[in-house]
C-alpha cells in the first residue's frame, strides 16, 4: 500500500470493483479497499441478477452460478400464480449466484486489471482541503494511514460514511428502507427453475417474500418489509410464519439480515473529488431492492468518468457532474419509474392484489412486454384504473 494514487474506492462489492477494474484498465493507479477480512461475506443479497446485463461486464462461471433460471412465479395473497419467462421477470431474475465466490470473482477481475487490493482496511474518514475531497484516512491491521488520490469512490453500503464525510445526505428513513430477513435452506421442495415471489399485507407489508433456488435442494429463503410497516412483528417473525406455512420440511442452515434503500436516488452522489456509487448513491430498484447490475454499471460509469477528469487534472464537483449526468440518464430513469410503481403498489390491499393476478391468470405473459402487460393489467380493474393512471400514462409513452 502506498501513500498516492490516482483512484482509492472504498468497499469491494460489485459497484467498487467494477469501478476500481475498469478505472485500472484505463490506466488508473487504483487502490481498492474493504473493511472485511473476506470478499463477498456476509451475504446480504437474495443473489438473483439477469444473465444478458451480467454479460456487460463478465463471462459468467460456473464457479459462482447456483442456478439458472428460466422465470418467475408471482403468487398473490390467494395464491392466485402468474407465471413469467426470464425477460419479463426483472433484473433479478436469471441467474441466482453464489455471491461469496462472485464478488471475489469480481474483486479478482480489478487485480488483474492492475488495481490493488487491500483487505481488513478500514477507511476511519477523509482527507480533505480546501473544500476538495483528496485523500482516505485509514486503518489496517492496527495502523492508521494517510492516503491521497485524485479522486475518492464511496461504494461502502447504504448509510455511507464516505458520502457524509464529504457533506452528503446519506441518512435512510425507515420509509425508504425494506428492513429482510433470509435464510438459506435445505430440502425444500421448489422448482429450481423458477424464482417465486409471494405478495400480500398478511405476509410481508409492502414487501413481498422471495424464494430463490440454489441448486440441490436448497434455496435462499427471504422477506423484505417496508420500515414504517414494521410496527406489528419484526421481518424474522413474518419470515418464520411463512416457512412454517408454505414450506414445514425446509431446514434452516445460514441466516443473514439487514437494510435496503427503496427510497430512490439521494439529491447529490458527487463533491468536489468523490464520487458515490451503488447502495451508497441509493442505486438499487425501490421495488425489488437488487441492485447488483445497477451498481456494476454506475461503478463503470465512475470509472469513465473519473479517468476523463484526471486526465483534464480537473476533479472538481463540476468536472464530475458528468456522473451525475450519464447515470441519472440511465440507470436514474428506471428507477425513478419503479418508484412511482412501488409507491402505488404499496397502497393495494390484498383483495387488489387478487384481482390484478386473477386478470391475467393463464394469459400467455411470455408473448407481451412488460409496458403492454402493465396496460392489460390496467385495463382488467377499472376500479385501480384512477390511482393509475400516471403509471399508464408513463408506460405509453416509454413504448
Amino acid at each position: 500500500m502506498k501513500d498516492y494514487y490516482d483512484m482509492v474506492v472504498v468497499g469491494a462489492g460489485p459497484g467498487g470493483s467494477m469501478a476500481a477494474k475498469y478505472a485500472a484498465e484505463m490506466g488508473l493507479d487504483v487502490l481498492l479497499i474493504e473493511k472485511r477480512q473476506e470478499i463477498g461475506d456476509p451475504v446480504r443479497c437474495a443473489e438473483g441478477v439477469a444473465k444478458i446485463a451480467l454479460k456487460n461486464h463478465i463471462e459468467p462461471d460456473p464457479r459462482w452460478i447456483c442456478a439458472d433460471v428460466i422465470g418467475s412465479r408471482i403468487f398473490s395473497p390467494d395464491m392466485t400464480m402468474v407465471e413469467m419467462n426470464e425477460e419479463m421477470s426483472g433484473g433479478e431474475v436469471g441467474y441466482v449466484l453464489e455471491r461469496k465466490v462472485f464478488d471475489r470473482a469480481l474483486v479478482d477481475a480489478s487485480a488483474m486489471a492492475g488495481a490493488e487490493v487491500m483487505v481488513k482496511t478500514r477507511a476511519t474518514d477523509l482527507i480533505i482541503e480546501n473544500d476538495t475531497v483528496c485523500g482516505v484516512k485509514v486503518m489496517h491491521l492496527g495502523e492508521e494511514y494517510k492516503i491521497r488520490c485524485k479522486i475518492v469512490v464511496g461504494a461502502d453500503g447504504m448509510e455511507s460514511k464516505v458520502g457524509r464525510w464529504a457533506g452528503i445526505n446519506t441518512a435512510c428513513k425507515p420509509s425508504d428502507m425494506e428492513t429482510c430477513v433470509q435464510y438459506l435452506v435445505t430440502n425444500i421442495d421448489i422448482d429450481q427453475n423458477f424464482c417465486y415471489f409471494y405478495l400480500g399485507n398478511e405476509i410481508a407489508p409492502a414487501g413481498y417474500v422471495w424464494v430463490f433456488p440454489k441448486g440441490n435442494g436448497t434455496a435462499n429463503l427471504g422477506v423484505g418489509i417496508l420500515g414504517s410497516r414494521s410496527e406489528k412483528k419484526k421481518a424474522i417473525d413474518y419470515l418464520n410464519e411463512f416457512k412454517e406455512k408454505h414450506f414445514p420440511e425446509s431446514k434452516i442452515i445460514e441466516m443473514v439480515y439487514g437494510g435496503v434503500p427503496v427510497s430512490g436516488p439521494i439529491e447529490r452522489t458527487i463533491a468536489n473529488g468523490l464520487m458515490l456509487v451503488g447502495d451508497a448513491a441509493r442505486q438499487s430498484d425501490p421495488i425489488t431492492g437488487g441492485g447488483i447490475i445497477n451498481a456494476m454499471d454506475a461503478g463503470k460509469i465512475a470509472a469513465e468518468v473519473a479517468a476523463e477528469a484526471i486526465k483534464k487534472g480537473d476533479c472538481s464537483i463540476a468536472s464530475l457532474q458528468e456522473y451525475e449526468k450519464r447515470w441519472r440518464a440511465t440507470i436514474g430513469e428506471d428507477i425513478a419509474f419503479s418508484l412511482k410503481v412501488k409507491n402505488t403498489f404499496i397502497n393495494f390491499s390484498d383483495d387488489d392484489l387478487n384481482s390484478l393476478a386473477r386478470s391475467i391468470e393463464g394469459i400467455a405473459i411470455h408473448k407481451i412486454t412488460i409496458k403492454e402487460l402493465l396496460t392489460a393489467l390496467f385495463k382488467a380493474n377499472k376500479k385501480l384504473l384512477w390511482n393509475l393512471r400516471g403509471l399508464i400514462k408513463e408506460t405509453k409513452q416509454k413504448k
